[in-house]
């Protein structure tokens, strides 16, 4: 469904992404991890077209996309979510979803339609019922977050992007997370998604992709990956070794 051949990103002096090679399959579950600089979060925004890579190139569904635009990308069906979760503060939680029913695809909606289906999308995501119309800035981060994935998934996507989702969730927050994530892809969707942590990524995913320094230095089962010396060694630390 998705493929990367050589991928490079530098800003300035700094190799932030080097020769990336990466597949996901259709209705696949992928975790993304490594160091914090590791190049995660640029690869991310490579794919949904925030950056344009340097060298190599992005395949979508058979097709290059590696100069496509961002609204282009999201309209043909590729979602990201941001570690930062400052947007639209003016707004309320419902009229933000909205915009990815109405600009986020090429289905045309009208207002009653999208503030019904921001509603629904808001609900499935763990958004509190009684706060769908109160303002963005009154809202606390984990709200946020849940507004963001709402706003996404209005855009129905077919690859979604998962920024460090799952930030400051407690054990049971993050366990409806999972399960959420599951969900999403009996959906139909299938999932890049970056996550520090590991009981996380390895109870969902169905491959972990490990990048550190900008290089990709595993692509495995979770199982594997967690044996992995070069894993180990640059991030998972003494804890996963044998």
């Amino acid at each position: 469904m998705l493929e990367l051949n050589g991928v490079t990103k530098k800003f300035g002096g700094l190799v932030a992404v080097n020769g990336v090679d990466l597949k996901v399959g259709e209705g696949e579950i992928l975790g993304l991890v490594g160091p914090n600089g590791a190049g995660k979060t640029t690869l991310l925004n490579i794919i949904s077209g925030i950056y344009r890579p340097d060298s190599g190139s992005v395949r979508y569904l058979g097709e290059d996309i590696s100069r496509f635009s961002i609204n282009k990308l999201c309209k043909k069906g590729i979602a990201k979510t941001f570690q930062q979760t400052h947007s639209f503060p003016g707004m309320t939680a419902r009229e933000s979803v909205m915009i990815g029913s109405i600009f986020g695809n090429g289905h045309k909606v009208t207002l009653d339609e999208a503030r019904a289906e921001a509603a629904v999308l808001l609900s499935r995501v763990g958004f509190p019922a009684e706060r769908v119309d109160m303002p963005l800035l009154n809202l606390n981060v984990i709200e946020l977050r849940r507004t963001q994935l709402a706003r996404a998934l209005a855009s129905r996507p077919k690859i979604l992007l998962l920024d460090e989702l799952m930030t400051g969730l407690n054990p049971s927050e993050s366990a409806e997370a999972i399960a959420l994530i599951k969900s999403l892809r009996d959906d139909g969707i299938t999932i890049v998604m970056i996550e520090h942590v590991m009981r996380v990524i390895l109870g969902v995913s169905d491959r972990v992709v490990v990048l550190d320094h900008g290089e990709k230095i595993a692509d495995a089962t979770p199982n594997e990956v967690i044996q992995d010396k070069r894993v180990i060694d640059s991030y998972l630390g003494e804890r996963y070794a044998c």
